[in-house]
Parts: C-alpha cells; sequence; structure tokens
C-alpha cells in the first residue's frame, strides 16, 4: 500500500525577519522625526494671540502640560498604528497566536479537538484533502489532524458493577486496559521495536500459551508469530516517527461475559507519521486499527490472577505497510521509493473508515486509498 504525495512550494515568497524589523524600526524613526515638525492646534492658537498682543488667560500661573504633551501625542500614535496596521496586514505572523483565525506562513491555525467517539461512526470520514504531510505538518491532509494526541484520545467509560465485580475491580480493568494500548501502540520504546514491557505487565501470566506465543512473536518473528498483530513496531534502522505525537481515536465498552466474567472492549485507531532515517525529508503515514477484547475471569472458576488481563480476540489492520512482510515490524511505503513487500491482494479500502466492520477481509493485504 502506497501514497504518493507531491510537495509543492509555497506562492508566497518569504522575507526574513530582521528586513520586517529594520522596515518597522525606519517607518518609527521617520514618523517621530516628521511629527516634531508639525506644531499643535493650541501652539498655533497661541502664537496668533501673541502677534495680535493677548495675554491668554491663566497664562502666568502654574501651567499643567499634561494636555498638550498629550495632544501632541496623539498625531505620533495615530501615525504609528497606522504603520503597525500596514506592516501587520502584509505579514499577519508578526502577530502572535493567529488572531485572525487564519494561516500565518503556510502553518495552519491549531485545529479543534474532535470529541471522544463514544459509539460506531455510521460513514467515513469526509474526502480527502488535497494536502500533503510534511516535516512541519506531518498530519495535513489527514482526517487524523483533528484527532486527540497521544494516550488524552483514550477515554474511558464510567466504571460500574458487573456481576459479581465490584465498580472497583471494573474500573481497574478499564486501567489496565488503557495501560496495555498506551504500552502497545503509544510507547516510544515499542514504536522502536523494544519489548513492549509495561503493555505486558498487565496481562496475566498465567495464561501460558498466551505469553509463550507472545514472547515468540518478539523473538523469533513470523507469518504465524507477528508481533504487529498486537504492538505497533518499526525498525528504527529504516524509519523514525516525526515529531513525537501519534494521532489516536476511538473507544472502550465493557459489559459481562459468557462465563461469568467482564469483557472489555477497545475499538482504536492510530496514526504514525514517519520518515525515512537515509536523510530523506518525504513523510509517510501508516493507520493502524486495532479491535481487542481483554477479559477479568473469575477466580473461583478459572487459574486467573486478580486485577490481570486475559487476552481474547484480537484483530488488527493496518494501512500503509508493505505486503507479505514478516519481521516484526510495520513497513511504511513512501512515494518517492520503490514499492516493498509483496503486491497487495485484499480489498480497496480506506483506512480511517472507523464505520467498517474490521472482521472483513481479515487475513489479506490490501490497498489503502489514502494515508
Amino acid at each position: 500500500m502506497s501514497d504518493k504525495p507531491s510537495e509543492e512550494p509555497s506562492s508566497t515568497p518569504e522575507i526574513p525577519d530582521d528586513v520586517w524589523e529594520k522596515f518597522a524600526q525606519d517607518t518609527e524613526r521617520d514618523i517621530r522625526a516628521s511629527a516634531a515638525k508639525e506644531p499643535s492646534a493650541r501652539a498655533r492658537m497661541v502664537s496668533e494671540r501673541l502677534k495680535a498682543g493677548e495675554q491668554p488667560a491663566g497664562w502666568r500661573a502654574a501651567p499643567t502640560t499634561k494636555a498638550p504633551r498629550r495632544r501632541r501625542l496623539l498625531p505620533v500614535l495615530g501615525l504609528l498604528l497606522a504603520a503597525a496596521v500596514a506592516v501587520v496586514a502584509m505579514k499577519p505572523s508578526l502577530l502572535p497566536g493567529d488572531p485572525f483565525g487564519g494561516k500565518a506562513e503556510g502553518n495552519p491555525a491549531a485545529a479543534s479537538t474532535l470529541p471522544p467517539e463514544t459509539a460506531a461512526p455510521t460513514a467515513p470520514p469526509s474526502v480527502a484533502d488535497p494536502e500533503v504531510p510534511t516535516l512541519d505538518r506531518p498530519f495535513a491532509g489527514s482526517p487524523a489532524l483533528n484527532w486527540a494526541d497521544g494516550a488524552a484520545g483514550i477515554v474511558l467509560p464510567k466504571a460500574t458493577a458487573v456481576g459479581k465485580f465490584s465498580k472497583d475491580q471494573v474500573e481497574l480493568a478499564l486501567q489496565q486496559t488503557k495501560i496495555l494500548l498506551v504500552g502497545a501502540n503509544l510507547d516510544p520504546k515499542t514504536i522502536r521495536g523494544d519489548r513492549p514491557a509495561a503493555a505486558l505487565a498487565v496481562l496475566d501470566p498465567k495464561q501460558t500459551k498466551t505469553f509463550d506465543r507472545l514472547n515468540a512473536s518478539l523473538t523469533t518473528p513470523s507469518k504465524a508469530q507477528d508481533p504487529t498483530l498486537l504492538f505497533s513496531r518499526f525498525d528504527p534502522k529504516d524509519v523514525r516517527l516525526v515529531g513525537d505525537v501519534v494521532k489516536t481515536r476511538g473507544r472502550i465498552t465493557f459489559g459481562a461475559s459468557d462465563d461469568g466474567g467482564v469483557t472489555v472492549h477497545a475499538d482504536y485507531t492510530f496514526v504514525y507519521p514517519l520518515v525515512r532515517t537515509d536523510g530523506s525529508t518525504t513523510v509517510a503515514r501508516t493507520i493502524v486499527r486495532r479491535v481487542i477484547d481483554l477479559d477479568v475471569l473469575d477466580p473461583t472458576r478459572y487459574q486467573a490472577t486478580p486485577g490481570l488481563l486475559t487476552l481474547g480476540q484480537n484483530n488488527a489492520d493496518f494501512g500503509n505497510s508493505a505486503c507479505g512482510v514478516y519481521d516484526g515490524y510495520l513497513h511504511p511505503e513512501f512515494g518517492s521509493a520503490s514499492p516493498t513487500g509483496a503486491a497487495p491482494t485484499g480489498p480497496t479500502e480506506d483506512p480511517y473508515d472507523r464505520s467498517r466492520d474490521l472482521g472483513k477481509g481479515k487475513g489479506t493485504c490490501g490497498t489503502a486509498t489514502r494515508t
């Protein structure tokens, strides 16, 4: 799967900041020099009266200088303000925070974050934005631009008692689920290929088959034992994350399981902006969607450690990762590089479409309509 962005140069010429600063200083100096030559209205009135031999009332009384000084400053301040308005009109980025709500030097105003997802969407996001990702704006053109950053996007539902499990026990299960999602998909160490220790720590070691399988996938990855089915990992020799933000969107629900326990259901999509480590500036995004069931087993019926989770059903879907490569890493494809891996055999799908049932097309590698 690949996306072929093409970077276009900005049509707005860049003017160095020191040129603008000198322009503003020269303008202020010239205004002050010219304003000092202009007499005030009071000065003209007094001059006319003196020529006529008339002495103003109170002239020899202790005069106040505040009113005349304020009047002399008004024309100067007005001209300074006019000059400042002219400078800002030509270069709005001189004002901090982009108060006009537009774009300054090609950088968009801060996008408002979408509210947390509380139910499955009924349709995919809107039509793709034509902008392409850059090092400064790695989420440009992506629906994820308005998604939450990292762990802030993992919002837990309010815990309630379920069967014989108390509210506090359910709350613990929800917190453990968040730890697993963060440790498996957002921890910088996990992303660059290290062992996902925090995620593994919340899984019950008494589930020996699960632990044996996960450990084997991390040490000797293969098609049958692929760690990317649970962990988001990229080969640090080839690519690195752009910045420190991974966009996150999804939801968590919970309920009673058929065996008397509690099942926590997590459905999340993570968007990773990446760049090659060879010095290239082309940015590509890989989109990972995970649907995971985590069970809290009844220790009176099963061998289980209270407070820890059992990994249940686990499905994953990847947008822009090479097909047929099972070395334990996800491999984004860049528009400026030759494709790697096998040719896609699965359907063409939108990786941002969270209304889609992830079960469809399971086991096949398809083509992403956008990244």
